[in-house]
């Protein structure tokens, strides 16, 4: 495997905590080493990092909801749809909705448009844990403050 880095969220529109939502704003970039294989010569993002891309967004809402307190892991994908495919330099919108929290878990749904027409959605399960290192958080806290000042 040759993996990537994985950044989906480039800046939060507008973040209610009170009704548990948020949108975020995500450009795909022109190049980028995935189109290289898929595909080459009509380059198109793949249907999992679609799902990273809302997996990233609910998980951003839910930290942010928990106060920075427990981290979220995303532990399950159910009822996940793609709808439409995505070219580079497409810009979307991911709308996610924190609909349960508890002991250990988080539950939610988001989902992706570009012009106002539906892309992909899902609904998702994290289990939500103290962060095991104070790297991690300090890295996740970076990445906080660089997407809340976009």
């Amino acid at each position: 495997m040759q993996l990537e880095y994985f950044q989906m969220i480039d800046r939060v529109v507008e973040m209610d905590l009170d009704r548990r939502t948020i949108r975020i704003e995500a450009i795909v970039p022109e190049k980028s080493t995935v189109f290289e294989g898929h595909f080459p010569g009509h380059p198109l993002l793949p249907g999992t990092l679609m799902i990273e891309a809302m997996a990233q967004s609910l998980g951003f809402l839910t930290l942010n909801v928990l106060e920075w307190a427990r981290v979220p892991l995303l532990t399950g994908v159910t009822k996940a749809k793609i709808r439409r495919f995505i070219e580079p330099e497409t810009t979307l919108l991911i709308d996610a909705t924190l609909l349960q929290d508890g002991q250990g878990y988080a539950v939610g749904e988001a989902e992706i448009s570009h012009n106002g027409k539906r892309v992909a959605n899902a609904s998702l399960s994290y289990v939500v844990t103290p962060f095991p290192s104070e790297v991690m958080k300090s890295a996740l806290l970076e990445v906080k403050e660089r997407i809340l000042n976009a």
